[in-house]
């Protein structure tokens, strides 16, 4: 493994990833997530736990850019976006219809849940794809 490229992997998807978090919950489904303020915590619970959602993002950007260095096949930036998709299409249903479950939302938010999974995993699988390379021999 080219443990420089991975760590250059690990920190372009983990940035892409802050970014797209944000745009998508704080922007595109603000008013979504307005409208059920009673389905979450207090927002001063939610600021005093920000260091869960970091920790988790950035144990998950290692597993996902090591799990593509395993398979990596030297095939370009496709080989990231079909990385990507196989990614989202295996975490999206339990990170959006299991919460539709637990939670009283909507199936709306269910749904853009399911979208806003496949669409970052392709989009981090596209940015492993472009950044990674094995170890030159």
């Amino acid at each position: 493994m080219n443990m420089k490229r991975f760590g250059l992997s690990c920190i372009a998807v983990w940035l892409v990833y802050q970014v797209m978090t944000f745009v998508i919950h704080q922007v595109l489904l603000a008013e979504t997530y307005g409208s059920l303020k009673s389905v979450w915590r207090a927002e001063a619970e939610m600021m005093s736990m920000l260091w869960i959602p970091m920790l988790t993002s950035v144990v998950w950007t290692i597993l996902f850019c090591y799990i593509f260095t395993r398979g990596y096949e030297n095939r370009g930036p496709m080989e990231g976006l079909r990385y990507g998709l196989v990614m989202g299409l295996f975490l999206a249903p339990i990170n959006s219809y299991d919460w539709y479950m637990v939670l009283p939302i909507t199936i709306g938010l269910a749904h853009a849940w399911f979208v806003a999974t496949i669409v970052m995993a392709v989009v981090c699988g596209l940015v492993v794809g472009l950044v990674y390379r094995p170890a030159e021999a």
